[in-house]
């Protein structure tokens, strides 16, 4: 049976990009809200600033490459409420973000789609990204239940919402994992509508 998942550690490599108030269209621009999946928008998150940085943004750092925990400053998120914007950095492999401050409609997205963001004052944050700077193979963990980020002989405490956290560490953020796992229960309560014909998987209409 299928089994809602559970968000309680983080563990892998960072990524440091520094700058407050980095908003949804720095991360991805607005002529890729076109797409029809949101898997067209792997590669694509912060793509302007790459550009511009002409290879040297730590998305195309390959020392980089693999880094699935983001580490960034105050405000991050902010501007347009674009679904698009945490989709992109998921889909570039960012399974969790730790920073001074997020949007707070960037934060719902992320929690929704079971990627923490967790906060921490702005000297650990420093730290973290001087740390991952010097030494791009360096281990970072986000843990959820003790609220602290790890990095080497670093370690910080970090704050979220109660009622977030809640959600990643008992799997209430996977609705659809949630729905899978009442399967049984739908089906019984399906059987006593007049208008289902669930044996075909007909919607009919009761006279």
């Amino acid at each position: 049976m299928t089994q809602v998942k559970t968000i309680k550690t983080v563990s892998g490599r960072g990524i440091p990009v520094v700058g407050n108030d980095i908003d949804t269209d720095r991360i991805i621009p607005a002529r890729y809200l076109r797409c029809v999946t949101f898997d067209g928008l792997k590669d694509k998150a912060f793509i302007d600033d790459r550009a511009q940085t002409q290879g040297q943004h730590p998305f195309d750092l390959p020392q980089y490459k693999g880094a699935n925990i983001l580490v960034v400053n105050g405000n991050f998120g902010c501007g347009s409420s674009r679904e698009h914007a945490p989709q992109a950095l998921a889909k570039s492999g960012i399974e969790a973000i730790v920073g001074e401050s997020f949007a707070e409609i960037f934060f719902g997205n992320c929690v929704v789609m079971g990627i923490p963001c967790v906060t921490a004052d702005s000297d650990a944050i420093k730290q973290l990204q001087t740390i991952l700077q010097e030494n791009s193979q360096a281990s970072i963990t986000v843990d959820l239940e003790a609220m602290q980020v790890r990095c080497e002989d670093f370690q910080t405490s970090v704050s979220m919402g109660e009622g977030s956290r809640q959600m990643l560490t008992t799997g209430t953020w996977d609705t659809c994992g949630q729905l899978m796992t009442q399967v049984d229960k739908i089906r019984a309560t399906a059987t006593q509508l007049p208008y289902i014909a669930w044996d075909t998987g007909v919607v009919v209409t009761a006279e």
